[in-house]
Formats: C-alpha cells, sequence, structure tokens
C-alpha cells in the first residue's frame, strides 16, 4: 500500500516524543484519580484523563497506517494504584497544572514541525484540552487557598523610556541597584512557584526511589531546587518584595511508590528540559544584568543535572531511543 500522505521525519519525532509523555501523564492521572478524596479535583482528573485518552488512541491508529512501531511509553506496569497518598492538599491538582505548562509549550514546537493535516489536528485538540485543563486548575487551586498570586503593584500613570545603559547593571558595589520591573518580578515569581512544586515532587520521588542511584539523583535534586528558590526569593527580598508562599506541606511519609524509578526519572528530566527553555525565555525580557547572571549559572546546573538523568536512565535500560534517520553510510559498505 502507497501512502498518500506519508509522515514527515520531524512529525514522527514530534509524535512519538508527545506518545512518550502522555502515557507518563496519564499513569500519574490514574494514580491521582484513585488516591483524591475531593470530588472536584477528582472530576478534573478523570475528565483529562477521558479526553488525553482519545488522542492516544489517535496516535496509535496513525502509527498502524504509516506502517510505524508504536512507542513502548509508560504502561500499567509503571503505576502501583495501591501504593499510599504519598503526596496532599492539592497536591495532584497543582502538579496537573505544572504538567499543562510543560504540554502548552510542547505543542507549539509540535505544531511548528507538523505538515500532516491529522498531526495538526491531534496538536490542534491537545492545545484546547491543555489550555481549558490549565485554566480551571488554577481557578480550582485559587479558590482552595492553595496557589499563590503573584505580587500586587501601583499601576502605571505615565509612559517612560529607559535612558540610559545603567539600566541593565545588577551589580553595583556602592549605592542601591534599581528595583525590579514587573516583567522580572513575573519571571522570578514563576521560578519560584515552578520550583516549590518540583521540590515537593521529588522530595516524594526520593522518599520512595528502589534503586540506590536513582534515589541519590533525587536528593540532589532536592538540592538544587532550594538552591534555585533561594537564588530568586533573596532578588525580591532586595526590592523588598515577598514571595507568598503555598499552603503547608503536600508531602506524606509514606515510602512506598506510586510510579516505577523509570516514570518518575523521565518524569523530572522533561521538567528539567522545560525549566530550561522557562529560564532561558525568562531570562531574554529580563533587563538587569545580575538576574542574567544568576539565571544563566542556574541554567548551567540543570543542563548538567539533566545529563546525569540521561547516564541513570541509560544505564538501567529505561531510555528508549527514538525513531533514527536511514544509516546510508552503513547502508552503501553492506552493498
Amino acid at each position: 500500500m502507497v501512502l498518500t500522505n506519508p509522515l514527515s521525519a520531524s512529525e514522527v519525532g514530534s509524535l512519538w516524543l508527545t506518545y512518550e509523555e502522555k502515557t507518563l501523564i496519564m499513569r500519574v492521572l490514574e494514580y491521582f484519580i484513585e488516591k483524591s478524596e475531593e470530588q472536584q479535583a477528582r472530576n478534573l482528573i478523570g475528565g483529562l484523563w477521558q479526553e488525553l485518552n482519545f488522542y492516544i488512541q489517535q496516535m496509535e491508529i496513525l502509527f498502524e497506517e504509516q506502517g510505524m512501531a508504536k512507542p513502548a511509553g509508560f504502561t500499567k506496569n509503571d503505576v502501583n494504584l495501591e501504593a499510599p497518598k504519598l503526596y496532599d492538599n492539592g497536591f495532584d491538582i497543582m502538579f496537573l497544572r505544572i504538567l499543562k505548562e510543560v504540554s502548552m509549550g510542547m505543542y507549539t514546537v509540535n505544531m511548528n514541525m507538523a505538515y500532516n493535516d491529522r498531526v495538526m489536528t491531534i496538536y490542534e485538540g491537545l492545545t484546547t484540552i491543555t489550555q481549558k485543563i490549565y485554566k480551571l486548575s488554577t481557578l480550582y487551586l485559587l479558590e482552595k487557598g492553595i496557589l499563590a498570586l503573584p505580587p500586587k503593584v501601583t499601576m502605571p500613570k505615565k509612559v517612560d523610556f529607559i535612558k540610559n545603559k545603567s539600566y541593565m547593571k545588577g551589580f553595583k558595589p556602592f549605592g542601591d541597584k534599581r528595583v525590579l520591573n514587573t516583567l522580572e518580578v513575573g519571571t522570578l515569581h514563576h521560578a519560584i512557584e515552578s520550583n516549590n512544586v518540583g521540590l515537593q515532587l521529588i522530595t516524594g520521588f526520593a522518599q520512595c526511589a528502589e534503586h540506590k542511584d536513582v534515589k541519590q539523583y533525587f536528593v540532589k535534586g532536592m538540592k538544587l531546587a532550594k538552591k534555585q528558590i533561594k537564588v530568586f526569593e533573596d532578588l525580591l527580598l532586595e526590592s523588598n518584595i515577598h514571595f507568598s508562599a503555598t499552603s503547608g506541606s503536600t508531602v506524606t511519609t509514606s515510602t512506598v511508590a506510586p510510579f516505577s524509578d523509570k516514570l518518575m526519572m523521565h518524569c523530572i528530566y522533561l521538567l528539567n528540559g522545560f525549566s530550561l527553555v522557562g529560564n532561558t525565555f525568562g531570562t531574554f525580557f529580563t533587563l538587569r544584568n545580575d538576574i542574567n547572571t544568576k539565571s544563566a549559572l542556574m541554567a548551567s546546573e540543570i543542563f548538567l543535572y539533566g545529563q546525569e538523568a540521561i547516564e541513570i536512565k541509560i544505564k538501567h535500560g529505561w531510555f528508549e531511543e527514538p525513531p533514527q534517520m536511514e544509516d546510508r553510510a552503513g547502508i552503501i559498505k553492506k552493498s
């Protein structure tokens, strides 16, 4: 059979990555549905499961039609629904919101690499779902008093322009630095918020990881998240801006793993990539050089931490290889 509209290499790659991410999210959602004690949260998570399941099936149909091997992804073997609650106090929806942030960024890139109408339709649908769930999650968390709002600011009454390059200087041995602008405050607030959720997530992972090197890796991640939170909070405090912390601890004392080490490692691997991209995007709009320098140093540490994750995943046979292009040199050599 000759395909009238075969997938391009970029579409194969993006669908492969999307399928892996979606099957991971499905396993996480199944655990959260099982452990949720709040009906509104369970409805939100269950509704997302149903909608994502439809698009997973659409991708599987496309894989079969194209003669493409279905990615292994994550299966029922990667989740333990009998495990006790590892997180509490609305963490399920808080983490769901972070996952939707990751998805929004990924779908933008995926759509830019799509030329097949059916692939574009898949990403259009997933984007609509993601934006809806992100909004509902945010409203839910605000209603429950779990999500902290960014700092308030006095509304500007006139338009100003930057007069000279000193606006960019953050390293001043004498005198005060200029106060942060609203773009910089937004970037720092988001970085602290994301790292707070990441810290709670990886703390739970560290408590229940099976392999020693995986547990050590998660403990290292806890230290990195705490370091980033302190750096960004100190920058806010220098301008007399206080970050409002979320309410209470959300990690229980359970040491029974709800997820496989393979799934937990891949989850942190994805969040590392999201953190790098978000850090770079935020730094571009930051006009104080001390913030840029500190962000760049943090990005370097995140990158090295992500590389360590790849090594651990490969060591344990958990890193599924992305589809490869034809090895023309090898084919010619064998012919």
